[in-house]
């Protein structure tokens, strides 16, 4: 059996280069737990994102400790950070630079912003207009930004995660669907348990910060990517993603005949390819060489939850597209 990405590779070989280069998960995971009480899940989906090279839209209410996550996994990481609060006023100059005149020189010079970091935090994404949004695309799609008529490379890793706020929406932009497309998932993040929320409050009346020192390398990051596309994906399970997304688009073909007047448009070829790495870097994850059908499982909602537009008529009736995906991925034959 080989890799469909590295032909010639054994199971065996892509496993013992896995366990090599997985090392740093636990070390990592451990020291932000020092800050991070519960919300296991909201960081291992930001970890896949750093190792699939994709960015992240989080979606919850204030106080669940998301900026704080993002914060605390970006200093426990050898590399830059920067948060960005996005804010009505806010111009694409803020973000990306401008060119600024120099008296003594008599010429233009180049001033980057704050997006030429590794890890950016772009707090409350809806709360700045269109344009703004805009100067975000390109460095998310083409690790690249325009200043003037240069182009200036963002150094990798370069991750975006984007808050926004589900209940506050007076004053805001919504994100345009090609933007929320860009983001290879999107996560709900959701309250922590009772016995999170006593830890949280015990760990607050101390009144003490705990310091987060960087325990892994960009390099060991990028050593990381190159392993996640070694790992083994069976053709049955390639076939199953590709049915999972084609009865999004065409659920009646599927026999999903009830969602057939719920889905005005299903999910976009991003979302095949972004399924099959999100589900590679869950299973690099677990330290595994291959792929199986609940990797994809466990990464189909927040990579699909984005891209399934709904019809009004969902909307009337209160569907929401969680309970879509919910029946896409109770039908489609799992091999």
């Amino acid at each position: 059996m080989t890799s469909t990405s590295q032909p010639g590779l054994d199971i065996e070989v892509i496993q013992q280069k896995i366990q090599q280069e997985s090392a740093f998960v636990d070390r990592l995971l451990a020291e932000v737990g020092r800050v991070i009480v519960g919300q296991r899940t909201m960081v291992e989906r930001l970890l896949i994102a750093l190792l699939a090279d994709g960015h992240v839209l989080m979606e919850g209410v204030p106080g669940l400790a998301k900026t704080l996550t993002v914060r605390t996994l970006a200093d426990a990481i050898d590399t830059t950070f920067r948060r960005l609060q996005f804010t009505p006023d806010l111009l694409p100059a803020d973000l990306v630079g401008t060119l600024v005149f120099d008296p003594k020189d008599q010429e233009f010079k180049t001033k980057k912003g704050p997006i030429f970091a590794n890890i950016i935090l772009a707090d409350e994404i809806n709360r700045s207009p269109a344009k703004v949004q805009s100067a975000l695309l390109e460095a998310m799609q083409e690790h690249q930004v325009t200043i003037g008529e240069s182009s200036f490379p963002l150094d990798d890793p370069f991750l975006v995660l984007a808050t926004q706020n589900p209940i506050e929406q007076e004053g805001t932009y919504p994100l345009p669907e090609a933007q929320v497309d860009r983001f290879m998932l999107k996560l709900v993040v959701g309250y922590p348990t009772g016995d999170d929320e006593l830890e949280i409050m015990r760990r607050q009346s101390v009144g003490r910060s705990t310091q987060v020192k960087p325990v892994v390398s960009p390099d060991e990051i990028l050593r990381a990517r190159r392993a996640v596309e070694m790992v083994y994906m069976d053709p049955q399970v390639e076939r199953y993603i590709v049915a999972l997304i084609l009865a999004t688009r065409d659920p009646g073909a599927h026999g999903l005949t009830d969602l057939t007047d719920l889905i005005a448009f299903g999910a976009s070829p991003r979302a095949t390819i972004n399924l099959a790495r999100t589900a590679r870097a869950h299973a690099f994850l677990q330290g595994r060489a291959f792929v199986t059908p609940d990797d994809v499982r466990s990464m189909a909602m927040d990579v699909l939850r984005h891209r399934v537009l709904l019809t009004y008529e969902a909307e009337a009736e209160e569907v929401e597209p969680d309970e879509v995906i919910t029946r896409v991925l109770d039908s489609v034959e799992v091999p």
